[in-house]
């Protein structure tokens, strides 16, 4: 019998941030809290740049922002957000979104399956994402709840199960 597998991958939908995105704008250019502070949220090529005319503010829009992913389904492992940072009168959040597994994480992730998971479960990492592979489905499933459960600081999505 063939070894079954499945690749552990860390994606963003990005028309899913984009939405979440654009409802944030919305909101702090209705919301009464943020009237007169000069507060936006928009795209700065790859990364998202949140201004505003203070920092506490600024943290504001990016809560807001927070929020909207979390409603939208993105797991905010995968905004990696700056401190706010002081530009001429207004202060700048600039956050970006990971997508894929960096060779620092998938190296864990390969440490926590041979340490911790079934014996028979090969990982080898392929880029930015693991395949995983063994015998038994039983042993792969466990690999999941494995890593469901360990407390990694990047979002995993587990696909191409066959």
């Amino acid at each position: 019998m063939a070894d079954s597998s499945f690749d552990i991958v860390s994606k963003v939908d990005h028309q899913e941030a984009d939405n979440a995105l654009n409802q944030a704008r919305k909101e702090v250019e209705q919301r009464y809290d943020f009237k007169g502070t000069d507060s936006s949220i928009e795209w700065s090529g790859e990364s998202i740049l949140i201004k505003s005319n203070s920092e506490e503010r600024a943290k504001a829009v990016l809560d807001v922002f927070q929020t909207k992913l979390i409603k939208r389904g993105i797991s905010l492992k995968s905004l990696e957000s700056g401190e706010p940072a002081a530009s001429g009168r207004e202060y700048r959040i600039v956050s970006t979104l990971k997508d894929g597994i960096s060779q620092e994480n998938a190296k864990k992730i390969g440490k926590l399956i041979r340490d911790e998971g079934p014996k028979a479960v090969k990982s080898q990492i392929q880029g930015d994402e693991l395949r995983v592979q063994s015998k038994s489905r039983d042993d792969l499933q466990e690999v999941i709840r494995l890593l469901k459960a360990a407390d990694l600081d990047v979002d995993l999505q587990f696909i191409n199960y066959r």
